[in-house]
C-alpha cells in the first residue's frame, strides 16, 4: 500500500511539474515524493498566503501572476482537480462544480499543454485585451466580453461542466475559433488558437 502511495504522489508531482512542456522551463524546486505522510490541507494553504481562499481564488490569484514561478507553490489544473506544491509537499483541492478553462491565443508563437500550469505555462500575448464568446452547442451563451491575459498570456475562463462548446477569441482585427468540451478527460489548457 505504501508503495501504491508514493507511485501515486509521484505521478501527481509529474503532472504538476509537466503540463506545459515544449519550450518551457521547470516550474522549480519539485516536491519531494519518497514520503507517503499525510499533508494538512490547510497548513499548506497557510504556508502559501492562500488561507481562506477558495478554490476558485485560489486558481485565479496563481494565474494571474508570474510571481509563483521560483517561490511556488506550483499549480496544475486538472479536470475536477487543482494540485499545488511546493519543493518539499504536495496538496489536492477538489473542483467540484465547474471546469477551469486557461487559453493562450498566440500570432507566431505557442506550446503544447494539456493541463494547465499554473507556474510554467507561458503565452505570447500575455496583457492583451481579447473579445471572447463561449457558445455551448445549445446555443446558449456561456461568456460574451472583454478579457485581459494575464502576465502568463492566458486568460482563464469558468465553465460548466460535461459541455461542448465554441470558443471565440478576436485581437487586433484577427480571429480564432476553437471547439472545446469539459469532461473528466479533456484539457484545462488551449494553447493552438492562432488568430489570423
Amino acid at each position: 500500500m505504501r508503495t501504491l502511495l508514493i507511485a501515486t504522489a509521484s505521478l501527481a508531482t509529474l503532472i504538476a511539474a509537466g503540463a506545459c512542456t515544449a519550450d518551457q522551463p521547470a516550474p522549480g524546486p519539485q516536491p519531494a515524493s519518497t514520503s507517503a505522510a499525510a499533508v494538512d490541507v490547510d497548513d499548506f494553504l497557510a504556508q502559501h498566503d492562500l488561507a481562506g481562499r477558495s478554490v476558485t481564488e485560489i486558481v485565479e490569484a496563481l494565474d494571474g501572476t508570474n510571481e509563483d514561478r521560483e517561490n511556488g507553490p506550483y499549480g496544475s489544473v486538472l479536470p475536477g482537480e487543482l494540485i499545488l506544491a511546493d519543493e518539499k509537499q504536495q496538496v489536492s483541492l477538489p473542483i467540484e462544480d465547474a471546469f477551469y478553462l486557461s487559453v493562450a491565443p498566440y500570432v507566431t508563437g505557442t506550446h503544447e499543454c494539456y493541463n494547465h500550469n499554473l507556474a510554467s505555462c507561458q503565452g505570447e500575448l500575455a496583457q492583451q485585451e481579447f473579445d471572447v464568446t463561449i457558445v455551448g452547442e445549445d446555443g446558449q451563451e456561456i461568456f460574451d466580453g472583454q478579457v485581459t491575459t494575464a502576465p502568463n498570456g492566458f486568460a482563464g475562463f469558468w465553465l460548466p461542466k460535461e459541455i461542448t462548446a465554441t470558443v471565440t477569441v478576436e485581437h487586433d482585427g484577427r480571429t480564432a475559433t476553437t471547439e472545446v468540451s469539459t469532461g473528466a478527460e479533456d484539457p484545462t489548457c488551449i494553447t493552438t488558437m492562432q488568430l489570423a
